[in-house]
C-alpha cells in the first residue's frame, strides 16, 4: 500500500517545481510518480531498498530527458544584428 505515498510525494515535488522552476524537482516528481504507478499496477512486488533504487534511476533518466528536451543557454545574451524598423 505504499504506492499512494510515492504518488503523493511526486505531486508534492511537482508543486515545489512550480514554486522553484528549473527542471530540478520535476525529474524527481516524475520518478516518484512512476514508482508509485509501478507499485499500484502490481507488476513488481519489491521492497523499500529496491523502490528507492528504482526511484533514483528513473529520476536521473527523467532529469536527463528534461535537460535534453528543454535546453537553456547559460548566460547567453541575445544579440540583434538587424533592427525590425529598418527597411
Amino acid at each position: 500500500m505504499a504506492w499512494w505515498i510515492w504518488v503523493a510525494g511526486g505531486f508534492a515535488l511537482g508543486i515545489v517545481e512550480v514554486l522553484a522552476p528549473g527542471y530540478i524537482f520535476l525529474g524527481f516528481a516524475i520518478g516518484a510518480v512512476l514508482v508509485g504507478l509501478v507499485l499500484w499496477s502490481g507488476l513488481l512486488a519489491i521492497g523499500l531498498p529496491v523502490q528507492i533504487a528504482l526511484f533514483a534511476v528513473v529520476s536521473v533518466l527523467a532529469w536527463l530527458g528534461l535537460r535534453r528536451a528543454f535546453p537553456h543557454s547559460r548566460g547567453a545574451v541575445k544579440r540583434w544584428t538587424r533592427d525590425i524598423n529598418e527597411p
